[in-house]
């Protein structure tokens, strides 16, 4: 291809390629359409395609390009996933009801990738309602992960991991309240940004919430890729008010708080959860990745925030729930309340109580989650992120269970399914920036995922640490076969 422009190419050496005018953007759109139409009968991860829309974008941003015109993003074509408010396009999240669900206007989302010139290809696939580390529902069929067609690619939003490690689009936005931006980087080799609660809007990533949702603690909005450098460049595309905000908001993020790999101060998650270990290659790439920032000369040490770490993990699981579940009858909730108290469980018996909550209770829940949220300024003004696994292992065979009745095999222990949500959920609860990055395969020749998280507001020192290791010690590799 022109000037080694390829479709594993990162998305700012394509847009480099764009403004120097070595590829044109029919050129680049093409390049995706064909490995599309090459790849994706098998991994089923862009169930609704867009190509002439992208090639109409096309021919606008080659007009534009040849008047010295700039934009962001502008002649490129990329992905959005399939529950992201788009104007004219299908937004059912996976659910049957929702199927013929075609919004009128573009989402916050949508509206900035345009506004930067990127043009659409398609939208990515999503299970049930976007509650499974699958990609699969009754709308659009299951997809696969292509380092191995018989493993999920992660979810939520599983299409997009698929779509960006097969090289059928260079960028990707999902959502993520349970690990759905970052299990999919994990499990498919790429990377995903978690951002600061905060910092990018999360109207318009469910069906019929065209506006601010006033449950949406915790749900986020945000890029995925397949360089760090990538995920950067639309994180500041994204970045925005909610709307009704957007009348005196600004947004001054601080700079990274080093350049340098030997300057940060690198706190790593402790084993030692007798609830949630990780698989021993996972834990073994990420003592990999500490020892080799010692020799670097980084400052490293295990270290966690001063607070239960079960109790942080239920109280996530409590107002998951709270939310999760707030389009049940009554009689639904308490139904599965009882199914779940009955396990004896305390993480099962602490998502019970998220199901049925009263006023005082949630009141009480929003205190502690508070309190969480200081103890983590105190502990980031020790340390600069925080290193942990992105999840237990590497992706995991498809599961056609009910949600309930599933679990996961680790180093031959059968562990519940809900446990998937241990390594996510600790910048989750809180609303604190996480980046997830490749850091090396499983014996097994599967990518294993690590995220740092980092201080709330403070997404570039993540997104920095995430570009420093991809350049001194791992980065994205393509699957086998691709």
């Amino acid at each position: 291809m022109a000037h080694d422009i390829d479709h594993f190419s990162s998305a700012t050496a394509m847009l480099a390629a764009l403004q120097a005018k070595a590829i044109s953007a029919r050129e680049l759109t093409e390049l995706h359409i064909a490995r599309i139409e090459a790849h994706d009968t098998a991994l089923n991860a862009i169930p609704v395609r867009t190509f002439e829309r992208a090639r109409s974008a096309a021919a606008g941003a080659d007009e534009a390009l040849a008047n010295d015109s700039k934009g962001a993003l502008l002649g490129l074509p990329m992905t959005l996933k399939e529950s992201t408010l788009t104007a004219g396009l299908p937004q059912s999240a996976g659910i049957p009801d929702f199927a013929q669900h075609v919004p009128k206007q573009d989402g916050p989302i949508a509206a900035a990738v345009f506004a930067a010139g990127a043009g659409l290809l398609g939208k990515t696939n999503i299970p049930v309602a976007l509650a499974d580390w699958q990609a699969d529902s009754p709308v659009y069929g299951r997809s696969s992960n292509p380092w191995d067609l018989g493993r999920t690619p992660g979810g939520s939003t599983g299409g997009g991991g698929a779509a960006l490690a097969a090289g059928m689009t260079p960028l990707e936005v999902g959502s993520d309240i349970g690990g759905s931006i970052r299990i999919p980087a994990a499990y498919c080799g790429v990377y995903g940004h978690r951002p600061s609660e905060t910092a990018i809007p999360r109207t318009g990533a469910f069906p019929l919430m065209d506006g601010p949702n006033p449950t949406s603690l915790m749900g986020v909005q945000g890029p995925l890729a397949r360089s760090a450098d990538d995920l950067e460049l639309l994180f500041d595309v994204l970045v925005g008010p909610e709307p009704g905000e957007d009348v005196a908001w600004r947004l001054h993020l601080p700079p990274t708080r080093h350049e340098r790999l030997q300057d940060f101060r690198v706190a790593v998650m402790p084993a030692t959860l007798p609830w949630a270990r990780p698989a021993g290659a996972m834990q073994a790439r990420v003592e990999a990745l500490a020892d080799h920032l010692s020799r670097q000369g980084a400052t490293v040490g295990e270290a966690m925030p001063a607070f239960d770490l079960q109790a942080y993990f239920e109280d996530y699981l409590r107002l998951l729930m709270v939310q999760t579940t707030q389009g049940q009858s009554r009689e639904e909730r308490e139904a599965n309340a009882e199914r779940m108290r009955a396990s004896g469980d305390p993480l099962n018996v602490a998502q019970a109580e998220g199901m049925t909550l009263d006023a005082a209770s949630y009141v009480a829940l929003a205190r502690r989650r508070e309190a969480a949220r200081g103890a983590w300024r105190a502990f980031f003004r020790d340390w600069d992120v925080l290193l942990a696994p992105m999840s237990l292992d590497a992706a995991f065979p498809h599961q056609d269970k009910p949600f309930h009745e599933r679990s996961l095999i680790i180093d031959g222990e059968e562990v519940p399914y809900g446990r998937n949500l241990v390594y996510p959920m600790w910048a989750i609860f809180t609303g604190l920036p996480s980046t997830a990055f490749p850091g090396g395969l499983s014996p097994d020749g599967l990518p294993l995922g690590l995220q740092a998280i980092g201080p709330y507001l403070e997404d570039r020192t993540p997104l920095r640490f995430a570009q420093l290791v991809e350049r001194d010690w791992q980065g994205f590799q393509p699957p086998p076969g691709y």
